[in-house]
């Protein structure tokens, strides 16, 4: 952790920042600062000089250059949190590269002036990351009066949370803490919170909007299977049984080693499947749907196997093999990048709770499961609409 006057430096810096661009910039805290909040680091600065001008643009990577009228360029991070003692007190252009971050390296970034600073640890480290992640007991984790003071000195408006699969009191403590500082909430991992009705109407209640839960990917595991499988049942075909196996080498793989982690996110994926099956779904020994195996080597590449048994016309046996390899951090970040603009829009207009064709079109486990299709167009008449 920084000491007292690096802190008050850090803010100072931001606030004058802040100040500045207070009309047209979104500001973000990010929490958790592993590969996928290098991944967007390293995004906001690869993005920072294209020269965009509406969202008929093709602009590769972005999934929607322009949302409302916010540009990828009118991101900024202004507050940053993570518990490793490799990031803690380092500027975040330093912390996104320290160990065990393993994502590639598309672009430099120079000195933010953004310090990361030390949240509680709670039930954020498995026993399985102890050898990976450094907790130094004697670095002071900040009260939650403190983090919220740093978010409110920081105009931070939107948080994002990256902490580790597994974690529901650490993700509970930040959703709380979100509120508290009167933020917006955009949860990325697999614990339930803005499709847990109770969290749901705490957001709605405090005109707060949230997104959640369990950001897909922009071309991942997850979409394509729903993809393929909706396919073949609007093409009349019955799915007899399936299954995806996923691999990698980061830490977000290492941490679901520990099964007892893995229950939130087996949910999460198994029923996004499950949900285009509508009235066919199948039987729990006929589906599986999970990450299968830590693999160091493969760093922060994803590799996943799918396999689906169908038939078609005259009950006549088809077999679909399917692999998918893909960076995994940075291919979550074109859809998180979209929920930070839709956030900040439903903060513009003083909503309420879960933003839910956001959440259908962009998270793996909303409030309420829809169709890509269907997601989509709701999406879109959500942005027009004033």
């Amino acid at each position: 952790m920084t000491n007292n006057s690096n802190k008050q430096t850090t803010a100072k810096a931001v606030i004058t920042t802040a100040k500045s661009v207070q009309n047209s910039f979104v500001n973000i805290g990010i929490i958790g600062m592993g590969n996928c909040g290098s991944a967007l680091v390293q995004g906001l600065q690869y993005y920072k000089y294209k020269n965009i001008e509406d969202n008929n643009e093709r602009i590769p990577g972005l999934m929607n250059p322009v949302i409302g009228k916010y540009k990828i360029s009118d991101i900024r991070v202004t507050s940053a949190f993570d518990v490793d003692s490799k990031k803690v007190g380092k500027d975040i252009s330093d912390a996104i590269f320290s160990p065990p971050n393993n994502t590639k390296t598309f672009s430099e970034v120079p000195n933010q002036d953004i310090i990361v600073n030390k949240g509680p640890v709670l039930d954020g480290v498995s026993d399985i990351m102890r050898n990976v992640f450094d907790i130094d007991d004697n670095q002071k984790e900040l009260s939650k009066d403190e983090i919220i003071d740093i978010i409110k000195n920081t105009q931070t408006e939107i948080l994002i949370n990256f902490v580790p699969v597994g974690s529901q009191m650490v993700t509970e403590f930040w959703a709380d803490v979100a509120l508290e500082s009167k933020c917006s909430f955009i949860n990325c991992i697999p614990q339930f919170i803005s499709s847990n009705q109770e969290w749901a109407n705490k957001f709605k209640t405090a005109n707060l909007p949230i997104l959640g839960d369990d950001i897909k990917s922009q071309i991942g595991a997850t979409e394509l299977h729903r993809t393929i499988i909706q396919m073949i049942t609007d093409r009349g075909g019955v799915v007899d049984n399936t299954w995806q196996l996923n691999y990698g080498g980061n830490a977000d793989f290492l941490n679901m080693r520990d099964l007892q982690r893995l229950k939130s996110k087996k949910i999460s994926k198994t029923e996004a499947i499950q949900s285009v099956l509508g009235d066919m779904r199948l039987d729990e020994e006929n589906i599986h749907i999970g990450p299968s195996d830590f693999i160091p080597h493969l760093k922060d590449n994803k590799i996943c196997d799918i396999r689906i048994d169908f038939r078609i016309f005259g009950d006549i046996p088809c077999k679909l093999d399917c692999k998918l390899s893909v960076e995994d951090s940075p291919n979550s970040i074109g859809c998180v990048i979209d929920c930070i603009r839709l956030a900040r829009i439903g903060l513009d207009r003083k909503m309420g709770g879960p933003i839910l064709p956001a959440c259908a079109y962009y998270m793996k486990h909303p409030g309420e499961q829809m169709r890509e299709s269907d997601a989509k167009k709701q999406l879109e008449k959500f942005i027009k609409s004033d």
